[in-house]
């Protein structure tokens, strides 16, 4: 093996891990924004998990995070819970960076 084949192996190694470590850190920050909405909609213990879940669920149906984004604000407006799509964007990027701080020292 070359010095070059060693380096682009080398390469595709840390693309691949920090694809993964994205992924994770997008898919907890999406349950703390779950959790947080939750709290806003008067949601509690089983309740606020489970939707916590559907928020992490919600990603799957379209790259980027307009889809996490619709379903809280779908589900604020629906439960008549006054929050801004401001405040909503803001949390969301809050809890991706608690989200990716926890990946790291957990890990």
């Amino acid at each position: 093996m070359t010095t070059f084949d060693k380096r682009e192996e080398g390469f595709e190694k840390k693309f691949a891990h920090d694809e993964e470590l994205r992924f994770k850190a997008s898919a907890r920050r999406n349950k703390l924004l779950g959790m947080w909405a939750a709290g806003k909609m008067g949601l509690a213990g089983a309740e606020a998990e489970a939707y916590g879940k559907e928020v992490v669920m919600a990603d799957f149906e379209e790259p980027g995070d307009d889809d996490v984004f619709r379903k809280i604000r779908k589900d604020c407006d629906a439960r008549k819970v006054a929050v801004s799509d401001e405040e909503i964007r803001g949390a969301m990027r809050e809890l991706m960076e608690q989200a990716v701080a926890q990946i790291k020292a957990s890990g």
